[in-house]
């Protein structure tokens, strides 16, 4: 297979694995934001947990992320899945700042 070939590949899965991410994310603040605090709300957190211990592993670097960079030089931030540079540059904020949002609202509904 080829390298270019390859980089496709892990952009195709990356981009799977993100759009993934975002159903488990919106869900997780629809669930908040209706007081559904179900299973499906805890396993999210589970799964961003695991993301969590996965990205400490690699230093902060999506795997994906560290295997495309293989079979690329590019410098710009969507080198590695099929998202607008901008998205791909900010999404880590992006999403921790929901994550957190979605955190301070599930203690709120606990506590009320």
């Amino acid at each position: 297979m080829k390298n270019e070939t390859k980089l496709r590949l892990i952009k195709v899965i990356h981009t799977i694995v993100w759009v993934f991410f975002n159903l488990v994310i919106f869900y997780m603040l629809y669930a908040v934001l209706t007081n559904k605090l179900d299973k499906w709300l805890w396993i999210g957190y589970g799964l961003f947990a695991l993301e969590g211990i996965t990205l400490l592993a690699f230093k902060f670097f999506c795997p994906l992320t560290v295997m495309a960079r293989q079979y690329s030089n590019s410098t710009k931030d969507n080198f590695d899945i099929y998202l607008p540079n901008w998205l791909a540059k900010y999404t880590r904020l992006i999403y921790t700042s929901i994550l957190v949002l979605i955190i301070i609202l599930t203690l709120y509904q606990l506590l009320r």
